[in-house]
């Protein structure tokens, strides 16, 4: 079976929905072929004889609608309905039928079917309907991408940037993600472990499962077994209740265990457990719990020379680093800060209630020279305090912090490290950026961006931007 591209204009196919007609007589296959080829909303079609034959083409292609006779030898039209909407149910059906199986028609659409199409039908009617399905699909799909999209950004945030550095940790996210395994972050304070973090879980098969995030550092020893593990009414004086761990909060998602290098020793002995065999004993029980819970720790200092020292577990620490990524500091991927900057920017001006044009170069000079023990938090933070304390719609050297505007340039270095472009090209950059991941989508760019559609119009005309 070959995709048939008699409704696609030149050079759309690949960008365009397809449409697969499903029908065993001949005659009538190719007369909705023909109709739908007069059809003037852009797609691409496919044809099958059979169900199977569509089952088939079905596993190996991306498919908007599905229109199919429901009666065919074999199966017919209702098993290869509930075979799209088991596969992906934002595929629309729509069926075909004679007189006599209205009423199974009408029973699909029970079962998810878009519509159905009486026979003998008219020609405006059947193409009315199917472009309707897509338009539907359509829809789904784009509700579906900007409600994936709106929890990427209000949940997990996103990794901006564009050096080696950046791209070499997004691959490594997308290889931990693909597995349910424990994987273990470097980085110094500031870099984005969380951040990481919460992407891996994210892209993960345990997406739509609750992320728990715990600093290890910031819970006095004391408390932090029972804030973990949980504890039992009665387990000491003050225990009225039963309260649950953060394992058990956890459980079927993902449990971020921060600064794990400041975990104590006795601790760690009960995280070995759990990560072994996903059981546990809450402070004052006498029966296990059970848990399933993928661990994602971080630290900020390099674990094996804690275990040649004594303070971390050796066989803890192998059980976690399953997988290791090491996020570079914001001073060794310098090419990042510009867009960081202005990621910032818009990300906060509109919070703020502030419109801000951009930065001077002398900002975005200091900026790049500066070595961020801090890294993108601090860089986070200078941002929005220059936000605050700017006067016009540009930033300005005026607004720099101290440390920042008498801060030397390292190594004899003036200038070296900005961008071999201008502020405008850095803004063109990001627009360009923004609707690449939006996929053309100006509306939903714009939110991203901060500005109003109208003002993403004219930025698009003034930098020539080809979407």
């Amino acid at each position: 079976m070959k995709p048939d591209d008699s409704a696609v204009r030149p050079g759309e196919a690949d960008a365009l929905p397809t449409i697969l007609v499903t029908e065993d007589d001949r005659n009538m296959r190719e007369l909705i072929l023909a109709v739908l080829a007069e059809s003037e909303v852009p797609f691409r079609t496919a044809s099958a004889e059979n169900a199977h034959e569509a089952m088939d083409f079905l596993e190996n292609n991306e498919v908007a609608v599905v229109l199919t006779d429901l009666r065919m030898p074999g199966a017919d039209g209702i098993d290869l309905l509930r075979f799209v909407k088991s596969r992906d149910p934002l595929i629309q059906v729509v069926l075909v039928t004679g007189h006599a199986t209205v009423e199974s028609a009408v029973a699909a659409l029970k079962e998810g079917a878009y519509d159905y199409v009486q026979k003998p039908f008219d020609t405006i009617e059947l193409r009315c309907v199917v472009e309707k399905a897509l338009d539907y699909y359509r829809l789904a799909t784009e509700n579906q991408r900007l409600r994936q999209q709106r929890r990427a950004f209000e949940e997990g945030g996103e990794i901006i940037g564009q050096s080696q550095a950046k791209e070499k940790v997004e691959r490594l996210i997308d290889a931990a993600a693909a597995y349910d395994s424990s994987v273990l972050i470097f980085g110094e304070s500031g870099s984005g472990k969380e951040l990481v973090a919460r992407q891996i879980h994210l892209r993960g098969a345990r997406r739509d499962k609750p992320f728990v995030a715990i600093n290890c550092a910031a819970i006095p020893e004391t408390l932090i077994e029972s804030e973990l593990f949980g504890f039992r009414k009665g387990a000491f004086t003050g225990a009225e209740r039963n309260k649950p761990g953060l394992f058990e909060v956890a459980s079927g998602g993902t449990l971020f265990l921060d600064e794990i290098n400041n975990a104590p020793m006795a601790l760690q002995a009960k995280l070995l457990r759990v990560l072994q065999d996903g059981s546990f004993y809450p402070t004052g029980a006498t029966e296990p719990v059970y848990v399933d819970v993928r661990v994602i720790a971080a630290s900020n200092r390099p674990i094996p020379e804690l275990v040649e020292k004594g303070g971390f577990r050796e066989d803890l620490f192998y059980r976690l680093s399953v997988m290791e990524i090491d996020i570079p500091p914001l001073r060794e991927r310098r090419e990042d800060i510009a867009l960081l900057t202005y990621y910032f920017l818009n990300k906060h001006a509109t919070r703020l209630g502030k419109h801000i044009a951009g930065v001077s170069t002398a900002v975005l000079g200091a900026l790049m020279r500066y070595d961020w023990p801090g890294n993108v938090r601090e860089l986070e933070n200078i941002i929005q305090r220059m936000i605050i304390l700017a006067e016009s719609d540009h930033i300005d050297a005026s607004v720099l912090p101290p440390r920042l505007s008498e801060e030397k340039a390292p190594h004899g270095r003036t200038l070296d490290y900005l961008p071999p472009q201008s502020l405008d090209d850095v803004e063109a950059y990001f627009i360009r950026k923004t609707l690449r991941e939006t996929r053309g989508d100006r509306a939903l760019a714009a939110e991203i961006l901060g500005i109003d559609k109208s003002t993403l119009w004219r930025k698009i005309k003034r930098y020539g931007i080809e979407e």
